[in-house]
């Protein structure tokens, strides 16, 4: 048996074993180059590290359950002008994840709400952050399924945990039955414990008629708004290239 083969049982043993996805690359870079023994370890453990947070941020991308990959990179700030372009790139920065901050992102079907929200999610899963995207329709529709299993308390944790919450097209129909209470709860549960992004087609001022009573809606707003960064855009449709009123 080689030194590789004894040396692979001990780097299973101490969940290592990727160090053998370079370990012959830089075995002959220390040959051809003479490096001491410092410089060679550096560079595997420093490759074992990069491979540690490449796997961690793929997880982290899986688990936000984006629709898309959608970046900021990708997002043209020229097609609709109204889009505050300074203000989207500090919020990229994740400052507002760090102070468990609000952002709203209000606007017609199409002008880029969702891009901007998963494009801000996906800076905060680079930034070492858990993220979760859901539509409003699929929350409510999970939330309405774990209260007929006794499963609510759980299915609320989901929805409150993570650093990033994205909640996309809320008010895109009205809410119904417990779904107000719900999205109270989740409201409640997450303030200034962890960041939420919204994005709805209906003015901020139309949110409160979403939970029909007045005090539950005084009461949810009141948290939402209170650490918040509003952005309202208009203008022309990504998918239709025409203005929408």
């Amino acid at each position: 048996m080689g030194a590789v083969d004894d040396l692979l049982p001990l780097l299973k043993r101490l969940r290592l074993s990727g160090v053998l996805e370079t370990l012959e690359l830089r075995v002959e870079e220390a040959v051809s180059g003479n490096l001491s023994h410092t410089e060679f370890l550096l560079r595997i453990i420093r490759d074992e590290v990069e491979r540690r947070q490449a796997k961690q941020m793929q997880q982290r991308l899986r688990r936000a359950n984006f629709d898309n990959r959608s970046t900021l990179e990708d997002f043209d700030f020229h097609f609709n002008p109204t889009v505050p372009r300074a203000e989207v790139l500090e919020l990229a920065t994740c400052a507002f994840v760090n102070k468990r901050e609000n952002v709203l992102l209000i606007g017609p079907t199409g002008t880029g709400k969702s891009h901007l929200a998963q494009a801000l999610g996906h800076r905060a899963v680079v930034a070492g952050r858990s993220v979760l995207f859901m539509t409003a329709d699929q929350m409510f529709n999970s939330l309405r399924s774990a209260r007929g299993d006794d499963t609510r308390d759980r299915c609320l944790k989901r929805y409150s945990d993570p650093d990033v919450l994205i909640v996309d097209d809320l008010g895109l129909r009205p809410l119904r039955d417990h779904e107000p209470l719900d999205l109270y709860d989740i409201i409640r549960a997450r303030y200034e414990r962890g960041a939420f992004i919204v994005t709805s087609n209906r003015a901020v001022n139309e949110w409160y008629a979403l939970f029909g009573e007045p005090l539950l809606a005084s009461a949810a707003m009141d948290r939402l708004l209170h650490h918040a960064h509003v952005i309202e855009i208009t203008g022309k449709s990504f998918r239709t290239g025409a203005d929408i009123p």
